[in-house]
């Protein structure tokens, strides 16, 4: 993965003009360091062994539909905090621990590629990883690969949004200016946006079309 740049984005899409980092002089010194850390070079993979970092790089990509550069480097964030053993905290009665669970879960991946075209999941196409990943996602609560599949689907997208969310390159495309502390805000209500929030310019698309799917 190439790196990501030393700022974020402009905002474009949405929220044309708008960055989240340039709130950072509204930050204390503490809060501005976390922030702007997540803009330097991502930790290297630890716990992914290289076949299922390719695995999950590849899944990761589809979930949040990440084709382009810049990307948020979720695959790297996922894997330190696995090997950080820093999970939520509980785990499913019927599912391994958050770590184990991801290497089951990666594995009967690309064992399912290889039945459908004898080859990993990350060297499949991009059509044929959504046909696979959306065939997991519509067995909800049956089995896959001796793991109920909507659990499987809970872990990848819980660590997957988790990881995302945190970075000001997702901050941007959503309008989100980062963290309030310690000037807060004061238009509170519908549709009350503060001076330094940008209007979004597409405020009559809904954003969760084709979510059912």
């Amino acid at each position: 993965m190439s790196g990501l740049p030393l700022e974020a984005s402009d905002g474009g899409g949405r929220y044309p003009g708008f960055s989240s980092l340039a709130q950072a002089g509204h930050w204390d010194q503490a809060t501005a360091a976390v922030v702007q850390s997540r803009l330097g070079p991502p930790p290297d993979v630890r716990f992914f062994t290289p076949a299922e970092e390719a695995a999950a790089r590849a899944l990761l990509d589809m979930l949040l539909n990440q084709q382009e550069e810049p990307k948020v480097p979720v695959l790297n964030m996922v894997d330190a905090r696995l090997a950080a053993e820093e999970t939520d905290g509980w785990h499913y009665a019927d599912m391994p621990q958050d770590g184990a669970a991801w290497r089951a879960s990666l594995a009967a991946l690309d064992d399912e590629a290889r039945s459908l075209a004898d080859c990993p999941f990350a060297l499949l196409d991009k059509e044929q990883q959504g046909r696979l990943l959306q065939g997991i996602c519509d067995l909800r609560q049956e089995p896959w690969h001796g793991l109920p599949a909507d659990r499987v689907w809970s872990l990848w997208t819980r660590y997957a949004c988790t990881a995302f969310y945190s970075h000001p390159l997702a901050w941007d495309e959503i309008g989100f200016a980062g963290p309030a502390y310690p000037r807060g805000y004061k238009n509170l209500g519908v549709d009350k946006l503060e001076p330094f929030e940008v209007r979004d310019v597409r405020a009559d698309a809904d954003p969760t079309h084709g979510a059912d799917r």
